[in-house]
């Protein structure tokens, strides 16, 4: 099982994460929504495509864009449409 954590909350836990480049893509129903916050930041990945982010809130801490997705992946990455990732600062275990 991984997991997702942040300031002692578990963010998201799943048996069937998909790694990808080293990070583990969760499934968006194992992830508890009441910890995002949308955000307007983008980015582009040249194989994945565009990625939106979400910021990760537990707390009164907040690690903006922490959280990472892409919500019509190309062809390539299309196994992770609907997972979401997370970094800077979420530990991922």
């Amino acid at each position: 099982m991984i997991q997702a954590t942040y300031n002692g909350e578990i963010i998201a836990r799943s048996d069937k994460t998909i790694l990808v480049e080293g990070n583990h893509y969760f499934p968006a129903d194992s992830v508890h929504k009441e910890f995002l916050i949308d955000s307007d930041t983008h980015s582009t990945c040249p194989w994945k495509g565009k990625a939106s982010y979400k910021s990760v809130k537990v707390g009164d801490q907040v690690l903006v864009d922490a959280c990472w997705y892409y919500p019509d992946p190309k062809e390539a990455a299309a196994n992770i449409k609907g997972y979401l990732a997370f970094w800077k600062g979420v530990k991922v275990v």
